[in-house]
């Protein structure tokens, strides 16, 4: 993981990177991972847990092998992030907050993905899909299942 108590890593922009970091390594950021981070890096606890969950990119439990964050944002709510919302609900099976049962797929709504010039919008993993509908969602996720077999 973390192996400097550099003051460069302290800096509160590092510590974003470095969550991704740790995250993509560990998959999620467990309580664990959290205070272990805190310690290699001389800062409290606290501080890690407030930046963890206060953005929507990291995860403070075990996720879906592929994560689906689609953007509840007003640009894409506009633009019929809702019928996409349902179309991945009736694909997967699952609501959001919710992970399928074979654990390919875990699927969140969060506010702001960033790109609402090409709303509605979604990511997979760190993959960006915008200008959805609810058919060229189902044509997305089947190529993640065409992947498995």
């Amino acid at each position: 993981m973390v192996t400097s108590k550099d003051a460069a890593y302290r800096r509160p922009e590092a510590i974003l990177g470095i969550l991704r970091q740790v995250q993509r390594e560990k998959g999620y950021l467990s309580p664990e991972v959290i205070y272990q981070v805190a310690e290699e890096l001389g800062l409290p606890p606290r501080q890690l847990w407030e930046v963890a969950s206060f953005y929507s990119l990291y995860d403070l439990a075990p996720q879906g092998q592929h994560v689906i964050r689609i953007c509840k944002s007003s640009p894409c709510h506009v633009r019929g992030a809702g019928e996409v919302l349902l179309a991945l609900e009736e694909e997967l099976g699952i609501k959001p907050g919710e992970t399928t049962a074979d654990g390919l797929f875990t699927l969140k709504e969060v506010s702001c993905l960033g790109l609402c010039s090409v709303a509605p919008a979604m990511m997979v993993g760190e993959l960006v899909y915008g200008k959805l509908t609810g058919a060229s969602v189902k044509e997305i996720i089947g190529k993640y299942y065409k992947n498995v077999d």
